[in-house]
């Protein structure tokens, strides 16, 4: 099986790896542009080429180590932080349930 024809389930909504990552461009695109952020700045700040910067935001595509340095570019390094953090428990009973894994 392709990754590109497997399917992940995420808040009831299929969506493919492709669809996944046009939707984190569009979001960083929303972000900066919220923040008047533009295409010029990132590239000054993060030392990511501007036609990279544009094909990530109109088709998704984009080294992960380009990714990371484009999104703290525009101040949003904590975002990435998280991706991968340390769960942290959100109730004793969560804390119960995962000493007894």
């Amino acid at each position: 099986m392709l990754i590109f024809e497997r399917l992940v389930v995420r808040k009831m909504v299929l969506e493919t790896p492709y669809e996944m990552a046009q939707g984190v461009a569009e979001r960083f695109r929303t972000i900066r542009k919220e923040k008047k952020i533009t295409l010029k700045e990132v590239t000054a700040r993060s030392g990511v080429p501007y036609s990279t910067i544009r094909r990530f935001e109109s088709k998704g595509e984009i080294s992960f180590l380009a990714f990371v340095k484009i999104t703290s570019a525009i101040g949003e390094d904590d975002a990435i932080s998280r991706l991968f953090a340390d769960h942290i428990p959100e109730s004793i009973e969560e804390v119960i349930r995962g000493n007894r894994r």
